[in-house]
């Protein structure tokens, strides 16, 4: 939940490195949510309440993206073009040390 917190905080920031741990856990985070906010959904037979959270959550889905393309050495832009490229680099480790984007995630 700490990180989940951490990419709302950084909701617009595509500055920097985000590591594999902040981004899983908010890609799992946000499951877990929609998943929670769906039942509600379909006891009240709505179908407004994900979309909602949905739009909430796409400015810190995509910065924690791009952000996790950083620290993998790649432009973040390539989390927008490139859907199977960027599920791949979200899974490897990111670089050692300092990079063109910043600290190591773990030394910030």
């Amino acid at each position: 939940m700490r990180y989940y917190l951490t990419v709302l905080r950084k909701y617009a920031s595509v500055e920097g490195r985000a590591g594999r741990a902040e981004y899983w856990n908010f890609v799992f985070c946000n499951y877990l949510i929609s998943l929670a906010l769906a039942f509600v959904e379909a006891q009240l037979h709505t179908h407004f309440i994900v979309l909602l959270y949905t739009l909430a959550v796409f400015l810190p889905a995509l910065a924690v993206g791009m952000r996790r393309m950083h620290d993998v050495g790649k432009y973040g832009w390539y989390y927008l073009w490139l859907p199977g490229y960027n599920i791949i680099m979200a899974c490897i480790p990111g670089t050692r040390g300092p990079n063109e984007y910043g600290p190591a995630p773990v030394q910030s």
